[in-house]
C-alpha cells in the first residue's frame, strides 16, 4: 500500500477524535462553559448535523478542483475549526466552531475514498478504503482515550489544541505524499452529478447506510448504562471495555475491506447479516457479564465490518459523473444513521419497554437495512437481464437464420 494511503489515515485519525472526544468531556465543558451536560451533548448532534448539511455542499463547491487540493484545504477547515473550539469563549462559538469543523468531515472521507481507490490495483480497492478507515478505528481505541485524560488533567481546551496540532501534521503528510491530480476532479456539469443520485441503486446504498448504522448506534450511544444497569458492571470496568469495542473495529474493518475486494456482494449481505444476528443475540447476552463481554467485542467488529462493503457498493453504483458526489452522501449518510440510531434507542428507553429492548430495535432496525440492500441487488440483477438477451431467444435466433440459409 502506498505512502499516500496513510497519509490519508492521518487524516481520518484526526477527524475521528474530534468528532467523539467531546463525549469524555462532556462535564468540563459544562462546567467550564455554565451549560447543563444535555446542553453540552448537543454539540455530538450539531457536530453530526455539520456533517449531514457540509459533505454535499463542499462536496459541490469544491468539485472542479484537484483531488489534493480538495484533501488540502478541508484539512485547513478541520484544523482552524479546533483551534477556533479551543479558543471559544462561550457555548454558541463552541457550537459554531464544531458545526465548522464538521463541515470538513464527510468530504474528506467522500474524497478520500476516491482517492484511496485511485491509489491501488483493482482487487485492492476495498482495503484501501479500509485502511483510511483504519485512522477512525485508532482514533476511538487510542486517541480518544487519551484526549479525553488530556481534558480532565488539564482542562478540555489543551484537547481541541492537540488535535489542532494533529490538523497541521495530516495536512503537511497530505501536502507530501498524495500524488496531485493533473486535471480537476470531475469534468461534468453539476447537473451531470446530481444525476447520480436518481439511480436507484445509489439511493438503496444511502439507505442501507442510514439503516444499518441506525442499528448500531442505537445500543452504542447507550452501551454504558446497558454494562452497568443490566450487565452488572461498575463504571470503572466500561473504559477497559470500550477497548474490547475499539479492537472489534480495527479488525472488523480490515476484514470488511479484504472481503469486499474478494467479491462485494457477498461481503456486503454477509456483513450485514452478520450486524443484524450480533445485534439480536446481544439481547441475551447483556444478562451475563462474560458474554456481554464478548459481545461488545463482536459488535465492534461487526459494525465496522459493513464500513468497506458500504462505501464501495456505492461508489461503484456512482461510478463516472458525481462519484464525490456520491461518495460524500455516504459519509453523510452513516453520520445521518449515527444521530438517527441514538434518537431511536432514547425513544425506546423514555417512550418503549425501556433498556432491556434497545438491542431488539437496533437488531430490526438493521434487518431492514438488509431487506433495502436485497432489493438494491434484486434490482441491479434485473437491469443486467435487461441489457442481454435471454439465451432462448439467441437460440431461436440461430434456428431462424439457418432455416433462412437452407
Amino acid at each position: 500500500m502506498p505512502l499516500a494511503l496513510y497519509a490519508l489515515t492521518a487524516g481520518a485519525f484526526g477527524i475521528g477524535v474530534t468528532e467523539f472526544v467531546i463525549m469524555g468531556l462532556l462535564i468540563e465543558v459544562a462546567g467550564d462553559l455554565g451549560v447543563s451536560i444535555p446542553a453540552a451533548g448537543l454539540l455530538i448532534s450539531g457536530y453530526a448535523l455539520g456533517v449531514v448539511l457540509g459533505a454535499p455542499i463542499l462536496t459541490v463547491a469544491t468539485g472542479r478542483w484537484p483531488r489534493k487540493s480538495v484533501l488540502l484545504a478541508l484539512m485547513a477547515v478541520f484544523t482552524l475549526g479546533n483551534a477556533a473550539a479551543a479558543l471559544a469563549p462561550d457555548y454558541g462559538t463552541l457550537m459554531a466552531a464544531r458545526v465548522l469543523t464538521a463541515f470538513a468531515h464527510g468530504t474528506f472521507f467522500g474524497v478520500g475514498s476516491v482517492v484511496a481507490t485511485g491509489l491501488v490495483a483493482p482487487d485492492k480497492k476495498a482495503s484501501a478504503i479500509a485502511i483510511m478507515f483504519t485512522g477512525l478505528t485508532v482514533a476511538t481505541i487510542l486517541g480518544v482515550p487519551f484526549g479525553t485524560w488530556l481534558g480532565q488533567m488539564f482542562g478540555w481546551r489543551s484537547t481541541f489544541w492537540a488535535v489542532t496540532a494533529v490538523g497541521f501534521a495530516a495536512f503537511a503528510v497530505i501536502w507530501a505524499f498524495v500524488p496531485r491530480d493533473a486535471a480537476p476532479a470531475q469534468q461534468g456539469s453539476l447537473r451531470d452529478d446530481l444525476v447520480v443520485l436518481r439511480r436507484p441503486q445509489v439511493l438503496l446504498g444511502l439507505l442501507t447506510t442510514v439503516l444499518g448504522y441506525a442499528g448500531v448506534f442505537a445500543v452504542f450511544t447507550y452501551i454504558a448504562p446497558i454494562l452497568t444497569r443490566i450487565s452488572g458492571f461498575s463504571e470503572a470496568a466500561v473504559s477497559p471495555l470500550m477497548l474490547a469495542f475499539g479492537a472489534g473495529l480495527l479488525i472488523g474493518n480490515l476484514a470488511g475491506g479484504k472481503l469486499a475486494d474478494r467479491k462485494l456482494t457477498p461481503a456486503l449481505i454477509g456483513s450485514l447479516v452478520t450486524l443484524t444476528v450480533v445485534l439480536g443475540l446481544m439481547s441475551f447476552a447483556i444478562h451475563d457479564r462474560i458474554a456481554s463481554a464478548l459481545f461488545v467485542f463482536l459488535l465492534g467488529a461487526a459494525a465496522f465490518a459493513t464500513v468497506a462493503p458500504l462505501q464501495m457498493w456505492v461508489l461503484e453504483k456512482a461510478e463516472g459523473a458525481g462519484q464525490n458526489l456520491a461518495s460524500s452522501f455516504n459519509i453523510a449518510a452513516f453520520n445521518l444513521g449515527n444521530a438517527g440510531g441514538a434518537w431511536l434507542g432514547g425513544l425506546v428507553i423514555d417512550r418503549g419497554p425501556g433498556l432491556d429492548f434497545v438491542t431488539w430495535a437496533a437488531a430490526f432496525v438493521t434487518l431492514s437495512g438488509l431487506a433495502v440492500a436485497l432489493l438494491a441487488l434484486k434490482l441491479d440483477a434485473g437491469g443486467r437481464r435487461a441489457a442481454c438477451p435471454a439465451p432462448a431467444a439467441d437460440q431461436s435466433v440461430r434456428r431462424a437464420r439457418k432455416s433462412s440459409i437452407a
